[in-house]
């Protein structure tokens, strides 16, 4: 596969043109926006150049790479391809309706595959003539530089496909896993936790993000809390894979999205893209030092790991993923620390299913029940 399609110019579709440009193949980005598609080959340029600077690729490497990328001005210029990766926005009718029509224009044997991180793969193909050829490629951002690659075969996915893409991944040096196709697939279902316990215990007034944040980064040696995170992510954007995985989980309450971030998006302090979010990053704006209070870190620690480590639990338990899948993703896709199956073994799946038994009784609430093969762990 040496002619691939990219729908979308948006960060993440730019960043998947550069992986596979850098790996060699001719790559095509088509952008309803025009614009978009101009301004990101510009934003690559810049950033190829930095790289050049850094001594992290040769001058000919970034020219061989800008070379590689073609501006496509239909979806018509995609006949060529025998890949196409889509990588607009988060929105089901709008996928479908691009790919109903690129059906029109590419190749029997051209591949068609969404970058999608929380929609159904299974749905997203459905409409298509040939269904059997469609197939999730979920990247982590910024592309270029997170190993991890989820690669989600649908129920009507033709059975060899995923190892095809499974190697092709390989080839571009990335670090694939094959994911069942549930909402979230490994890494979204998984870190749901990490996010929507910290909110839950800022709504209650327990303890600040800034508080948050250190305790899992002192205790649990995370590269980054929760609020700085979400703040990355885009608050908006984080908010709305959680609403998702929410609605296609039957609203189970284990995923129920947070007023706090509901609010938050509808007030537009998405983080670092708009200025502001849980923090401020406005020039000249003082992050807020934490309050250190040993008991509480404590306390915010053990109640966001547990949650975190029953999610990987019941993943292990419905087959989302194998063990060393599942492990290797919450550390490549994610930048955990540790993977959570070997994390419960060390603090004591009794010790994580004490908390949760304690969390449940305390709140009464159906988000704190334990997978059942906790129990047996």
């Amino acid at each position: 596969m040496k002619n691939i399609g990219i729908i979308g110019a948006g960060t993440m579709g730019i960043g998947i043109a550069q992986v596979a440009a850098t790996n060699g193949c001719k790559v095509w980005v088509y952008d309803a926006n025009a614009k978009q598609v101009e301004s990101a080959t510009v934003g690559l340029e810049k950033t190829l150049t930095k790289l050049v600077d850094k001594q992290k690729i040769s001058a000919e490497k970034m020219t061989e790479i800008l070379a590689n990328i073609s501006i496509a001005t239909e979806l018509k210029d995609f006949k060529d391809c025998e890949l196409i990766i889509e990588a607009i926005i988060e929105n089901k009718e709008i996928k479908t309706k691009v790919f109903t029509e690129l059906e029109n224009y590419v190749s029997e044997s051209c591949i068609l595959s969404s970058n999608t991180s929380s929609i159904s793969i299974t749905s997203l193909g459905a409409e298509l003539k040939k269904p059997e050829r469609f197939i999730g490629i979920h990247f982590f951002n910024p592309a270029p530089l997170m190993p991890l690659v989820e690669v989600i075969p649908s129920l009507l996915t033709e059975k060899t496909l995923a190892e095809k893409i499974y190697n092709l991944m390989k080839e571009w040096g990335k670090t694939p896993v094959i994911a069942k196709d549930i909402p979230g697939f490994i890494v979204n279902r998984i870190a749901r936790p990490y996010y929507g316990e910290g909110l839950r215990i800022v709504e209650e007034n327990i303890a600040t993000p800034e508080q948050v944040d250190d305790a899992m980064k002192t205790l649990g040696n995370f590269k980054m809390g929760p609020f700085e995170l979400m703040d990355l992510i885009g608050v908006d954007v984080n908010f709305a894979v959680t609403t998702t995985v929410y609605k296609d989980y039957f609203y189970d309450p284990k995923y129920k999205p947070s007023l706090l971030q509901q609010r938050m998006s509808e007030a537009k302090l998405h983080g670092r893209k708009t200025g502001k979010g849980f923090y401020d990053y406005s020039e000249g704006a003082e992050k807020p030092v934490a309050q250190k209070e040993d008991a509480l870190y404590q306390q915010i620690f053990l109640r966001i790991i547990s949650m975190l480590i029953n999610e990987a639990v019941e993943a292990k338990r419905l087959g989302a993923a194998n063990d060393e899948d599942i492990e290797l993703a919450m550390q490549k896709g994610v930048n955990y620390p540790k993977g959570l199956l070997s994390w419960g073994k060390e603090i004591g799946y009794a010790k994580i299913s004490e908390t949760l038994q304690n969390l449940y009784e305390e709140y009464q609430e159906e988000r704190y029940r334990q997978s059942p093969l906790l129990r047996k762990l």
